[in-house]
């Protein structure tokens, strides 16, 4: 792809906004297709993820944070720091919010965030289907006395609805520059981290029970052998309790989430993936800066 200096865009977008707002399934969409894993649990993204969209005007790199949040222990903290930090490193912030009038504890703190900052920041009202189209314009009137916003972009991201009209915002505010990635990269995420959160999002999602953030994925080995990829992974919790709901009654639910997650790693690798998967128990592991750093989650990286 050529691209003139003169004209070409290129910069780091951050998506910051409460837990379980939707900023993993709009950069999905965004970006076209699946990197951050998607559950309606809170705190399902744990690092910070880093995808690219390019086309021939320019090059955005999203940085999808963790929720900000309040921290009850090291992995919480991890999160909170990663998200706060992402806020001064990035030329636009995106801040994804529900479609509502109503400003609770959680907006007014991330609003005192954003005030500190003269990076540009686009107010993105998400879920715009799940509501009556004239009470939209309440919402972003709601929304407009709190900050002065570079933008305000209702979206469904599920939907895929407005989604051009917010690249479009984006790229308004990015300096010019030559893209930082090639025009194929849809991610730096490794392979093995992604296949790792890809198996983690299919345990939050077939169990109904409370096993919330006390979950982790680790994948002990990837080896191709011809055309097959053979992937041993170990699914951590915190709880012996936990272990018997995550195995299920004779393996079953198990096999249910080595079966969905198999498929999208196959996608995702575009080869047949023979899945093995075990469930050991590590009490209080989110406390743990050793189990962090071993599950991805380096605490350092905050520093």
């Amino acid at each position: 792809m050529e691209t003139n200096n003169a004209q070409y865009k290129s910069g780091f977008v951050s998506l910051i906004g409460r837990p379980n707002v939707g900023k993993s399934t709009l950069m999905n969409s965004l970006i076209g297709q699946k990197i951050a894993i998607t559950s309606n649990k809170p705190q399902t993204t744990r690092n910070r993820i880093q995808t690219v969209y390019t086309d021939d005007r320019g090059q955005i790199v999203f940085l999808d944070t963790p929720g900000i949040h309040k921290a009850k222990n090291k992995l919480g903290n991890y999160m909170v720091n990663a998200a706060q930090r992402t806020i001064s490193e990035v030329d636009v912030i995106l801040w994804l919010v529900e479609p509502t009038t109503y400003i609770g504890a959680g907006e007014r703190h991330i609003i005192e965030q954003l005030k500190k900052t003269n990076t540009p920041v686009i107010l993105v009202i998400n879920k715009i289907d799940t509501v009556k189209k004239e009470e939209i314009l309440a919402f972003i009137e709601a929304y407009r006395h709190e900050l002065d916003f570079a933008e305000v972009v209702p979206v469904s991201a599920l939907k895929k609805k407005n989604t051009e009209v917010l690249i479009d915002c984006i790229l308004k505010y990015l300096p010019y520059g030559m893209p930082f990635y090639d025009e194929d990269t849809v991610t730096d995420q490794p392979q093995r981290q992604i296949a790792a959160e890809l198996i983690r999002e299919k345990v939050l999602r077939s169990i109904d029970e409370e096993i919330p953030h006390g979950v982790a994925v680790a994948i002990d080995s990837m080896k191709w052998n011809r055309d097959v990829c053979h992937i041993d992974a170990t699914i951590v919790c915190e709880r012996d309790s936990h272990k018997g709901i995550i195995i299920g009654k004779q393996g079953s639910m198990l096999k249910k989430i080595g079966t969905l997650a198999r498929r999208e790693i196959e996608d995702m690798l575009e080869c047949q993936v023979n899945l093995q998967l075990w469930v050991k128990v590590k009490k209080d592991w989110r406390d743990s800066d050793f189990l962090l750093k071993n599950f991805g989650y380096n605490p350092k990286d905050n520093e």
